[in-house]
């Protein structure tokens, strides 16, 4: 049994089934000798979602040729939900400004339920870190671009992210916090 430490963490940073729909995904199992590996996605869904364009519709009658300033903050977060089951939630926040005016400030809790079975805490703590916060992005950068164009803007392509870098800095940081 691990602590509620080990259960829960959270990972920072700036800058996998084949299902058809939400939960009905095959997953993943490895077999090799008598173990068995297990990596399913069971749930996708938004926990939290605000889209705000506080200077609408002003922002739009500016200098159209202007190129805005996008910043985009990410972090990820995990606890276990017992019997292997585990919470995965991505949290991104675009804001978007134009000169000292704010076009567009965007925070979305992407977030989903996934069951791990038969693999070593730290093979578990990858994939909570890495592989599921991979799997849940895709939809978060859907739900992003969509808003962002429903409200008036150019979609805005967000694009890959490196989530084994993030997981390695984070790991790093705790590491030398430790020391």
């Amino acid at each position: 049994m691990t602590s509620d430490k080990d259960d829960q963490s959270t990972t920072r940073g700036s800058g996998s089934g084949n299902g058809s729909g939400n939960g009905s995904g095959n997953g993943q199992r490895i077999e090799s000798g008598s173990d068995v590996t297990e990596f399913l996605l069971q749930q996708i869904y938004v926990k939290d979602f605000s889209y705000e364009a506080p200077n609408a519709p002003g922002i739009f009658t500016g200098n159209q040729d202007a190129e805005p300033d996008v910043s985009l903050n990410i972090s990820s977060s995990h606890r276990s939900l017992g019997d292997g089951h585990h919470e995965v939630v991505l949290e991104l926040t675009v804001n978007a400004r134009l000169g000292d005016r704010t076009m567009f400030l965007l925070e979305i809790q992407q977030a989903g339920v996934f069951t791990i079975h038969g693999c070593s805490d730290d093979d578990r703590r990858r994939l909570l870190g890495i592989h599921c916060p991979s799997t849940l992005f895709p939809y978060a950068r859907e739900a992003i671009s969509s808003a962002v164009s429903r409200g008036g803007f150019p979609p805005l392509i967000l694009q890959p992210i490196n989530f084994e870098a993030l997981y390695l800095q984070a790991q790093a940081g705790t590491v030398s916090a430790q020391a």
